[in-house]
């Protein structure tokens, strides 16, 4: 079975609606409120939702809490499967070493702070226990 080539004769494709065929967000809508706000950006600078983007292009986003640097490698107007969108971009290395870094920082922190969770049934047992001695 042959991969499906991409369509090489489009020229130009709408950032929202690239980005929500590259699979980055679940609509159009919410792609187009993720540009609006700033979390998208162009070659390094903000841009509107029906900015036009051509292959080459490099793209800054962020998803949660991670800040991806893409190389645009293709363009579709269409939502493709998860195999095919990812042959659209390319991450930059320097972007996968820092979400790697971020992502161990995140990590460590919530080792590092007891209190991010909740006390389990043998911890709220104890609680209780000291919490009666008192009494």
């Amino acid at each position: 079975m042959s991969k499906p080539s991409l369509n090489e004769s489009i020229t130009g494709v709408r950032l929202d609606k690239w980005l929500w065929a590259a699979r980055f967000y679940k609509t159009r809508s919410l792609a187009t409120e993720m540009i609006n706000g700033g979390k998208v950006q162009v070659n390094g600078q903000r841009c509107k939702p029906g900015r036009k983007i051509e292959v080459g292009a490099t793209l800054t986003l962020w998803q949660g809490h991670d800040e991806k640097e893409l190389v645009v490698k293709g363009l579709s107007e269409k939502r493709l499967s998860a195999p095919l969108a990812q042959a659209l971009y390319e991450e930059t290395e320097d972007s996968i070493a820092r979400r790697i870094e971020r992502a161990e920082q995140r990590r460590l922190m919530a080792d590092a702070d007891p209190r991010a969770s909740r006390p389990d049934k043998k911890q709220r047992r104890a609680l209780l226990r000291f919490k009666n001695q008192d009494e």
